[in-house]
């Protein structure tokens, strides 16, 4: 009986061997395959990742050259502003300067109704060839006054039209 039993035990002994070396295998083999997954799972990610960081890199490149040229747009419209705002004040300083030397005199059309004042001097109304109205020269003070007033509205004319043309760029409304 002892020989039976030994031969028993071997032969359980050897069924556990079987067992736990087939339990080995087959854990081995499921972490190997789990591990491929995630290998698989790790790249697929790694990939998006990757697609979602180069995709922020070529929107902020395109942000970075649509601002680019907006300043660029900006440079360019403040020097043609500046251009046409100086050529206007240079126009007023010349004008001004005209009435200032007697070279040039302004006029306004009198009403029918209209005599002199102190602030124009009345001309006689011509008759003949030129029709229209008779017309009355302005006071120099007076003029430069009128000049300077409408410099400052040319001005601010300019000035508008640059605000415009610049809310019409950024928002994109051309």
């Amino acid at each position: 009986m002892k020989i039976d039993a030994v031969k028993w035990g071997g032969v359980l002994l050897a069924s556990l061997a079987l067992m736990a070396g087939s339990a080995w295998v087959a854990w081995e083999w499921q972490a190997n395959a789990y591990g491929q997954q995630l290998a698989v799972k790790e790249a697929a990610y790694q990939t998006e990742r990757t697609d979602l960081a180069n995709a922020n890199s070529a929107q902020i490149l395109a942000e970075q050259g649509k601002r680019l040229a907006l300043e660029q747009w900006l440079a360019a419209s403040d020097q043609a502003n500046y251009r046409v705002l100086s050529n206007e004040k240079t126009k007023q300083a010349r004008l001004r300067d005209r009435l200032a030397t007697a070279d040039l005199r302004l006029s306004v059309q009198l009403d029918a109704a209209t005599t002199g004042s102190d602030a124009v001097q009345t001309t006689t109304c011509t008759s003949g060839v030129v029709h229209g109205a008779c017309r009355a020269q302005l006071n120099p003070a007076h003029a430069q006054r009128i000049i300077g007033i409408t410099g400052d509205g040319d001005q601010g004319l300019i000035a508008l039209q640059a605000c415009q043309a610049y809310a019409q760029e950024v928002s994109g409304a051309k």
